[in-house]
């Protein structure tokens, strides 16, 4: 047995056996070994910011870790984006990069590079192979490395020798799940003293915590106490919907966060850390939490989240107060013409119960989380790290994470132009994802920001800069030319029409929603 070999089967005994892959010339043994390894599900992203930001989609909803596997320096760089993605919304991924043979690197071929440097700022664990016999103890290393709470990218970097040379069997032993520390009962006391004084307050909810037991447990405790339960304005996964209890969301735009937190005595921080700005304005805040705020920290994002909303509901003698819990009121479909608040009721009034929704919408986005919070049950992923070009890759993750489930793709038209490819591997896999495109042809976000910025008046090559109408991007043509059925929608009527048919049907299917 082989490395290349007993790294997949040591992968697939510890659960971990769905590898996205862009594969190069030193990883030829681990393709080899794909044959022989059946318990491995591999899929082909063809560029390696799809890879990355799948396997992040992947673990969100299946609750452990994906596998990647890239080529070299140059394939992990291509996948940096999503990785900071990752990075940011503490995803359990086993990163797996090729490098040359050990006996190769000294004399510099063209794509020789320092992987591990490229990987430094995206992982939190990083190995290299240096003997093949290494292999399986290494890979558990890795795996047990990425479910370290909150979970994390770790690193497995395996030279083109290591992976073709004789290796010891594979290991099968079981991998227990490290379980999140709980916290000390300071923090949960001194949280509940801030409740206690009847001043305003607000618990800030991230990670687990907006989970539907513990958005619960946070409900008890408002209901009880009147504080303001907000989560961060872009999160890896809520489970919203009817039947699951509310939760705020921070705007995005630091002065609308100080008008939000206006006059709060007591941040309490749950899995997240106190807001900032997503940027540096002129003259506006970075920090955004009143100065005469006590900040509470009632859980790091290492540590138990649930367990600690759960403990500091029991100190305040809150465990039997009701719950908030969402009613379920969709809306009626819309008339009139399109606009961001018409599509944003067409969504609420068709999302179907159980439907994952992966959201990059940008400017576009802003009305759809409160239009449907009182949809149907479902879960809703953001890009947490705020690198575009994650939504449609973490789409094509989570409908491999859970095929029995429709994933709704919400995704402006900029950003899904930085990785349009994983529209072709949702085809070749067969996936149900329904994608819709917001396609304003305008990175919009630039324009709003140019203005905030005091960058002055946009000029013409300013405004150049910031149009996709020259010649304006065909998503039908895009999407057909990957294997996926598109249509493009210029009237509210036919989009609920259109979006209610596809729904329905098994995807991957796209819609071109010309605004």
């Amino acid at each position: 047995m082989n490395g290349a070999e007993s790294l997949l089967r040591t992968l697939v005994h510890s659960d971990v056996d769905v590898c996205f892959m862009n594969p190069g010339t030193s990883e030829m043994q681990f393709v080899a070994a794909a044959d022989k390894e059946p318990g491995m599900r591999c899929v082909l992203g063809l560029f390696e910011g799809v890879v990355s930001g799948a396997a992040d989609g992947y673990a969100r909803m299946a609750g452990k870790p994906a596998a990647t596997l890239l080529h070299l320096g140059p394939g992990l760089a291509n996948a940096l984006a999503n990785f900071h993605n990752a990075l940011r919304a503490n995803t359990p991924i086993v990163n797996i990069v090729g490098d040359h043979a050990t006996y190769h690197k000294k004399y510099d071929a063209p794509l020789a590079s320092d992987v591990a440097a490229y990987a430094l700022p995206v992982s939190g664990w990083i190995k290299e192979v240096e003997d093949a016999k290494d292999v399986p103890t290494i890979t558990q290393e890795a795996v047990k490395a990425s479910l370290q709470p909150p979970g994390q990218v770790a690193t497995l970097i395996v030279p083109a020798d290591c992976a073709w040379s004789e290796s010891n069997e594979a290991a099968t032993s079981k991998i227990e799940r490290p379980r999140a520390a709980l916290v000390d009962e300071t923090a949960v006391e001194s949280a509940a003293m801030g409740l206690r004084s009847g001043e305003p307050a607000v618990i800030l909810l991230r990670g687990r915590a907006l989970s539907a037991e513990g958005l619960e447990w946070a409900s008890r405790i408002a209901n009880k106490t009147k504080v303001r339960v907000f989560c961060d304005t872009f999160t890896s996964r809520i489970e919203r919907g009817a039947g699951r209890a509310t939760v705020e969301r921070l705007p995005y735009f630091p002065e609308l966060i100080v008008d939000t937190l206006a006059g709060t005595k007591h941040l309490i921080i749950v899995g997240s850390k106190p807001p900032v700005g997503f940027f540096a304005y002129p003259d506006k805040p970075s920090w955004l939490t009143p100065d005469d705020c006590q900040i509470h920290t009632l859980a790091t994002p290492e540590q138990d989240g649930i367990d600690a909303l759960s403990r500091l509901a029991e100190a305040l003698s809150a465990t039997s107060t009701e719950v908030s819990y969402t009613s379920l009121n969709k809306f009626e479909m819309p008339q009139g013409q399109l606009s961001l608040e018409t599509i944003g009721m067409t969504v609420a009034a068709l999302l179907p119960e159980n439907v994952i929704v992966a959201e990059e919408a940008i400017t576009s986005g802003f009305p759809l989380l409160p239009m449907t919070a009182n949809s149907p049950p479902h879960d809703w992923l953001m890009v947490p790290g705020g690198a575009i070009g994650g939504g449609l890759p973490m789409a094509t993750g989570a409908a491999v994470a859970c095929p029995d489930r429709k994933v709704l793709s919400l995704q402006a038209d900029g950003s899904a132009m930085y990785t349009l490819q994983a529209l072709w591997t949702q085809a070749r896999e067969g996936l149900n994802v329904t994608t819709v495109i917001y396609a304003n042809r305008e990175y919009k976000i630039l324009n709003i920001e140019f203005d905030r910025v005091g960058a002055g008046e946009q000029g013409k090559v300013a405004h150049d800069m910031f149009s996709l109408d020259q010649p304006a991007l065909d998503w039908v043509k895009l999407a057909g030319g990957m294997g996926v059925p598109a249509k493009r929608i210029t009237s509210l009527e036919d989009f609920g029409k259109t979006l209610a048919a596809y729904l329905k049907e098994p995807g991957p299917n796209l819609i071109e929603l010309v605004l």
